[in-house]
């Protein structure tokens, strides 16, 4: 493990095993992920002969017709599940240009090392691949974020993990090397009975505390939690939670592709053509 990491690797593919059993009662952030990648991708007028599914839960992608699949996903009994391979996506096992198709959806914000990962995505897609992903991005969690500020007082402890937003993740993806970037945001909006009921939700996603330097939810703390998730509840008794989805769109670079124009390209002048309009 390296000093610079802020996740416990150990402890992400625990929590992904434990929460396989019943994941599917608990996968409604992934699901609405998938939908949004899946409309991406309806929008791209090419076939894809093998696919990656970089981190791969369950196995609920389904791939575009007439294309291979391969899973891979940080826990054992996920991808014993579905046929795939184990491995972290900062340390991806595959070679280069193998895939002309790479989706991830849900684990980008549980990477040590995000843009290597990006990177090594890039890497195994072949020349105008297509990476479509998605991540809970910043302003996810607001609600339980305030609730554990109010139950902690003067001396908060680091529960949730650090969040990347749009800007960011577009400028990951230009780092990455891909080409023709788009980073775009959807909201998510669910309302919960308890704050129990958001905790039993995200442990069942594998969605929980996996820092490194993480500490215990005490007993007094979490009634404290409680009852601040609470106070915030709308009349009829139940909290609102946000979560931020932030989906990734690049694509591995080709001669093929549109370039940008050269600087000082341009044959006409804004300023003349703007006072053709006066």
């Amino acid at each position: 493990m390296s000093a610079s990491e802020i996740f416990d690797r150990a402890a992400r593919r625990h929590r992904r095993d434990r929460a396989a059993p019943k994941y599917g009662a608990h996968d409604f952030i992934r699901a609405a992920m998938l939908d949004g990648i899946q409309e991406r991708l309806a929008t791209v007028k090419r076939t894809f002969a093998d696919v990656l599914d970089l981190g791969s839960f369950d196995g609920s992608f389904v791939p575009p017709p007439g294309s291979k699949i391969a899973r891979m996903d940080a826990g054992h009994s996920f991808v014993q599940g579905g046929q795939g391979v184990q491995a972290d996506e900062d340390r991806l096992p595959f070679a280069d240009g193998s895939f002309d198709l790479v989706i991830s959806a849900g684990v980008l914000d549980q990477v040590n090392d995000v843009p290597g990962a990006l990177s090594l995505t890039r890497r195994v897609l072949r020349p105008d691949g297509l990476f479509l992903g998605a991540l809970m991005g910043a302003g996810s969690l607001s609600t339980l974020r305030a609730a554990l500020r109010a139950a902690e007082g003067e001396r908060p402890v680091a529960r949730l993990h650090p969040q990347i937003d749009v800007r960011s993740a577009g400028d990951l993806l230009m780092r990455a090397g891909f080409a023709l970037p788009v980073a775009d945001t959807e909201s998510l909006r669910v309302r919960y009975g308890s704050v129990g009921k958001l905790i039993d939700d995200l442990r069942g996603m594998a969605a929980t505390n996996l820092l490194i330097e993480r500490q215990p939810l005490g007993r007094e703390t979490l009634a404290r939690t409680a009852e601040a998730f609470a106070a915030a509840s709308d009349p009829d008794g139940r909290t609102a939670e946000r979560f931020e989805i932030i989906f990734l769109t690049g694509w591995a670079p080709s001669p093929d592709q549109p370039q940008p124009a050269r600087r000082g390209s341009a044959t006409a002048s804004l300023a003349t053509e703007l006072g053709k309009l006066r």
